[in-house]
């Protein structure tokens, strides 16, 4: 046996010797594999212990190291809050502003307030007191952001105290000295103040400061936002809420600068359809944007953006599709929309007011007592005069009226003219046409009389004014239509003339000879006028400031059409010193050219400093400047005389002398006789005619040139005011 194991090892150590190294190895692993088992048993077991108790504590030791974890968040935020407050974007902003009337001086102020509650400085700046030459170029590197409020004023020119910068503006951009990056990191944005009815000089002026800012490499920061004065193509209304719309996008750009603006997208990152998205998004905001912004005809056009300067053939033919549509649809007219291609003009129900709210907050300021939307009535200065017994208008004086018992009112707010000498400082809206909401006659004349009645109500038992007047104020018997604007404007003109005929109100009514069709188709009135305020192309337009183009041929056919009317018809003519006085012999061609039966030549009146009219004391004529005036004028017509004087209305009356009979003027007028006439025309539908010589009445003696009395009424009492040398009439 002993022998027989020694023979095993010994075979053993031989095989061992025999084997390789790499059979040795393996030969190990599988005689070890049971402990090698055990060792990777051991290790699962105590990662596995491991995993479980790290699970369990992580609770603990994140409420134990939270106070570290937030105080090292703090400290970063707190870096960060320090670098960006370091860091300024914008240190104030400046608004300039180019005004005639004192609206863009209003929205600056608004603006600056506004700005002011955002934490940022800002400053109001009258362009008068600005040196562009030496004070703008610093505004680039300033970080501060100029805001641009200009009125665009006549003929498309810039205010009075805009005219210097933008002359310089518009020399600089063009001026090679300056080159083209002169205003490179300029910041602004630019707000129009204008009136779409001026076709053609439309917000021209804040279209050419955003052009000039532009070619000097200036940086616009949002779209440039135009307001429109008529109601009618205001975007938003009127120019206020137009502005306001305007401002809000403003600020919020401002904010987003003070905050400073992130790098745009360079197309480059891996999120490449996000960014398509945001840049889509974007795109249409700006469509929108342009939309609220600008309410300029070019908006409405349906076109493409400006931008895009090449366009494909199929967005080509999407543009002709889209103007053939804006012609008829449904048997409507439509018109373009940058929202959905077409959109229908509005209905009456749809059309906006004239009055805007800011218009009658202004109007009513001003003693207006304003009916429905676009009608008003006010009290005249005479009429409270001769209530108290002292004297009564040139009316009174040249053709008999009371007026104690005559309501100056209008159908028609709306203006076709802006004449320097308005006594109304140009508050009310202007038009060349009807396209605002219109109210009924019948509405208007009751309202109308309701007010002014009521207006002669508050004198009932004030000191001086007589019983017996103040109870024949309350009965209307004469209605001026010449309080404002531009009566014949209204549709409805007709239905209104014949309701005050049938309510035994004569009617007076005033025209600015700029609708002679209009004047062609009204129905008979008591006395018709046409002012004549200049009598040459030139002078017309300096004074009246007409809205139509061709104003000159509206004009000269207006004579003619007053010319063919049968009844009373007057020519009004309003002598501005320096302006007016000196073209006698045209004055004489254009009397000619209508043959109207009177002439009334009246010296401007100067209603107080306006920012809209150069007008001044100045230009005022004395009385004796209009008697030699009136002198002259008469001595070039063969038919015509002067006939009347109201010397305290610095006025004169030139008559045709048909109603100069047996030596004696006849100038006045018989009322009852008018209403038995137009009576017998309505009812005959117009067949049964008559002419004004058909209701005439003789001029008393004292209302006669050359009086003693100088046309004041001895059965008045005239009225002289304290500290006042001169004995005038009226209160």
């Amino acid at each position: 046996m002993p022998t027989f194991i020694v023979f095993v090892l010994l075979l053993a150590s031989i095989s061992q010797d025999a084997r390789s190294p790499t059979e040795s190895y393996f030969m190990w692993l599988w005689h070890s594999r049971l402990y090698l088992y055990s060792a990777a048993a051991l290790v699962f077991g105590l990662w596995f212990l491991l995993k479980k108790v790290r699970h369990l504590l992580i609770p603990y030791s994140n409420l134990c190291m939270s106070p570290f974890i937030k105080n090292d968040k703090v400290d970063k935020a707190a870096k960060k809050n320090d670098r960006e407050t370091k860091e300024v974007h914008v240190s104030g902003v400046k608004i300039f502003y180019g005004s005639q009337t004192g609206t863009a001086k209003g929205f600056a102020n608004e603006l600056s307030e506004e700005v002011k509650s955002l934490g940022l400085p800002a400053e109001v700046i009258d362009m008068k007191d600005y040196d562009p030459d030496d004070q703008l170029a610093d505004e680039c590197i300033s970080k501060s952001v100029c805001v641009f409020l200009v009125a665009t004023y006549t003929d498309g020119q810039p205010t009075e105290n805009a005219e210097w910068f933008c002359k310089w503006l518009e020399e600089a951009s063009t001026d090679f000295r300056y080159g083209k990056t002169y205003l490179k990191g300029l910041r602004y944005a630019v707000f129009g103040l204008g009136n779409s009815v001026y076709v053609g000089h439309y917000n021209t002026v804040c279209k050419n400061v955003d052009k000039w800012l532009w070619m000097l490499s200036g940086r616009r920061i949002m779209t440039r936002g135009e307001g429109d004065c008529n109601v009618v193509k205001s975007l938003n209304g009127s120019i206020q809420a137009d502005f306001l719309t305007w401002k809000v996008k403003f600020l919020n750009r401002l904010k987003t600068l003070a905050k400073g603006e992130k790098k745009s997208c360079s197309g480059k990152c891996k999120t490449e359809g996000s960014c398509k998205n945001k840049r889509k998004e974007r795109q249409e905001e700006e469509k929108k944007d342009d939309l609220v912004e600008s309410s300029s005809d070019e908006d409405e056009s349906g076109l493409p953006d400006e931008k895009k300067t090449v366009l494909d053939v199929e967005d080509l033919g999407n543009i002709m599709n889209s103007v053939k549509k804006a012609k008829v649809r449904d048997g409507q007219m439509v018109k373009l929309s940058k929202l959905n291609g077409v959109q229908k003009i509005e209905d009456e129900g749809e059309r906006r007011e004239m009055i805007t709210p800011a218009l009658r907050e202004a109007l009513t300021k001003q003693g207006y007592k304003l009916i429905g939307s676009h009608s008003g009535v006010k009290l005249c200065r005479w009429t409270k005069s001769m209530l108290r017994g002292r004297g009564g208008c040139y009316k009174h004086t040249f053709y008999g009226i009371e007026s104690h018992r005559c309501m100056e009112t209008t159908p028609s707010l709306a203006c076709a003219n802006k004449c320097v000498f308005c006594w109304r400082h140009h508050t009310n809206p202007v038009g060349t046409e009807w396209r605002w909401k219109m109210d009924p006659a019948e509405k208007i004349l009751e309202d109308a009389l309701e007010k002014h009645q009521n207006m002669i109500r508050q004198f009932r038992g004030v000191p001086g004014v007589k019983p017996d007047r103040y109870e024949e104020g309350l009965a209307v018997k004469h209605c001026a239509l010449s309080l404002v604007g531009e009566p014949i404007m209204y549709p409805e003109i007709n239905n209104f003339i014949r309701l005050l005929h049938h309510h035994q109100i004569s009617s007076f009514l005033v025209t600015n000879a700029q609708f002679p069709q209009e004047i062609r188709s009204l129905v008979p009135v008591t006395q018709l006028y046409v002012s004549v305020d200049a009598s040459t192309q030139d002078s017309l337009k300096k004074i009246d400031r007409p809205l139509f183009k061709d104003f000159w041929p509206r004009f000269l056919d207006s004579l003619k059409a007053l010319g063919e009317k049968k009844q009373r018809t007057v020519y009004r003519l309003t002598l501005v010193k320096s302006w007016n006085v000196e073209e006698m012999q045209a004055y004489s061609e254009l009397i000619a050219l209508g043959q109207p039966d009177f002439i009334e030549v009246k010296g401007v009146t100067y209603c107080g400093e306006s920012s809209a009219s150069s007008l001044t004391m100045a230009n005022v004529p004395w009385h004796q400047e209009v008697v030699t005036f009136v002198q002259q004028l008469a001595d070039m017509l063969p038919e015509y005389e002067i006939a009347c004087e109201h010397e305290h209305s610095n006025c004169l009356l030139i008559a045709h002398t048909k109603f100069k009979m047996d030596g004696e003027w006849w100038t006045w007028i018989d009322y009852e006789r008018f209403q038995e006439l137009i009576q017998a025309y309505d009812e005959s539908g117009g067949q049964q005619t008559f002419s004004a010589l058909d209701y005439v009445a003789k001029t008393p003696s004292w209302a006669l040139f050359g009086a003693q009395e100088q046309g004041f009424d001895p059965a008045e009492t005239r009225f002289q005011r304290r500290n006042k040398s001169k004995d005038i009439s009226g209160c």
